[in-house]
């Protein structure tokens, strides 16, 4: 089955997505490209906050495409992500039907108007242009992953009492991990895989002065030091871009001309989620050096 052919090349891809705001590296652009073509599902993994469910976003902005997300979490199930029967709704067609036959109101209630769509089945039915996120795969049970296999393999969803309904115009299928629980094998072989680590120090600016645009070069310059400075030691939660973000944010509210010590310590919240974190952190950085 052929991609959607959103994109015309690798550059178009960095370029239509920097429009949205989404600085993606070579091998990022590259590989979403590589998936509008070759019409694939794109696996993201990596961790919490690095731009993986951005990107979805942004391919679906830079593409005029309609979003459409199912969020996992422990216990979605078939009702959540593909389909549901209006109960209520067939309840009271049967009863204003009550003179005629069982076969046909059974005709009539298992038809698409009483079929509620969930994310899966709202984006294989759609004909215009989709952008389908699967978010937070792994955060979903096992047996999720074989209500995905169908979907993503042919594009397509069976509902016994109506048939099998395939997709006229298959989405770009973005489906992304933070890699708490091992994916199948079965699920990456219908996929491309890209993972997004964090950036490196060159890009993190540029991130940061696209973001927040009033933040001093040099206090930019500096906030990036001490994010990778912090992600190079033992955390439980390393601070994330997005949080370098928040960061930028922060200190620009504030008014804050350079990155000195009581700032930083002041402000460690808004980077770091644990106290032991804070306390580490606080113990260990070199803030008159950053």
């Amino acid at each position: 089955m052929t991609g959607t052919k959103f994109f015309e090349s690798v550059d178009d891809v960095e370029a239509r997505l920097a429009e949205t705001g989404y600085l993606a590296s070579e091998a990022v652009a590259t590989t979403v490209f590589l998936a509008d073509v070759l019409g694939k599902p794109l696996l993201i993994e990596g961790p919490a906050g690095v731009g993986k469910t951005e990107l979805a976003k942004a391919v679906a902005q830079a593409s005029g495409s309609r979003l459409v997300r199912l969020q996992c979490y422990e216990g979605v199930d078939e009702s959540r992500a593909l389909y549901e029967w209006n109960h209520a709704k067939q309840l009271l067609r049967i009863t204003a039907g009550r003179d005629e036959t069982w076969d046909d109101a059974r005709t009539d209630i298992f038809s698409e108007e009483f079929l509620l769509a969930r994310p899966l089945l709202t984006a294989i039915k759609g004909d215009e242009p989709t952008v389908l996120l699967i978010d937070e795969t792994d955060k979903a049970d096992v047996e999720i992953e074989g209500l995905l296999l169908e979907v993503l393999g042919d594009f397509q969803i069976t509902v016994p009492e109506l048939g099998t309904i395939r997709a006229s115009r298959p989405p770009f299928v973005v489906l992304t991990s933070n890699a708490t629980r091992e994916l199948s094998e079965a699920l990456r072989r219908r996929c491309l895989f890209l993972h997004i680590g964090f950036p490196d120090a060159e890009l993190e600016q540029r991130i940061v002065r696209l973001k927040v645009p009033g933040l001093d070069d040099t206090v930019a310059e500096s906030l990036v030091k001490v994010i990778t400075a912090l992600r190079a030691m033992e955390l439980r939660k390393a601070p994330s871009v997005a949080e370098t973000i928040d960061w930028a944010r922060t200190l620009l509210a504030l008014g804050a001309d350079k990155l000195s010590e009581d700032v930083v310590r002041a402000t460690l919240g808004v980077i770091l989620k644990h106290q032991d974190d804070v306390v580490k952190a606080d113990a260990r950085l070199e803030l008159d050096k950053s």
